[in-house]
């Protein structure tokens, strides 16, 4: 008899533990989504010297993306916006970081008067971490597929 009271009294509430791995479900999700959001369309220049890059090494959770297509429309971070919007978000992001990291993925089709506005607008909020982003070996298959 006191076996049975025993279980009776045991119970375990799973609701808590199941809303705790939806919400990781939701951050895992949308943090994937936003790391890999890259604009397909822009293909990038060729480099001969520079560092190189691979797939597998991580950025700086800080670098700031910013994309210049070939009609010259910018992005940040794979999302569409205007030179004001991206010197208001790099004038908030420099006052909270200080420095960071800029990388500028631009087609190389593009004219380099969009890119320099861009470019302008980071020496304005004095900004010294730029770079750009190219491609090192037009041989490989993945830069061929972006290439063509």
């Amino acid at each position: 008899m006191s076996r049975a009271r025993n279980q009776e009294g045991c119970e375990l509430n799973m609701t808590p533990m199941i809303d705790v791995v939806f919400q990781l479900i939701i951050f895992f999700i949308v943090t994937i989504t936003m790391t890999e959001n890259r604009n397909e369309e822009i293909r990038l220049e060729k480099a001969i010297h520079g560092e190189v890059i691979d797939g597998k090494q991580k950025s700086s959770p800080l670098t700031f993306v910013i994309e210049v297509d070939r009609k010259g429309r910018v992005s940040i971070n794979g999302f569409p916006t205007t030179f004001e919007q991206l010197r208001n978000n790099l004038d908030y992001r420099r006052r909270k970081y200080d420095v960071f990291p800029v990388m500028i993925r631009a087609d190389y089709r593009t004219q380099h008067r969009h890119v320099a506005h861009v470019m302008g607008i980071c020496t304005e909020l004095g900004i010294g971490r730029v770079s750009f982003v190219a491609i090192k070996d037009p041989r490989t298959p993945e830069s061929k597929a972006r290439w063509n």
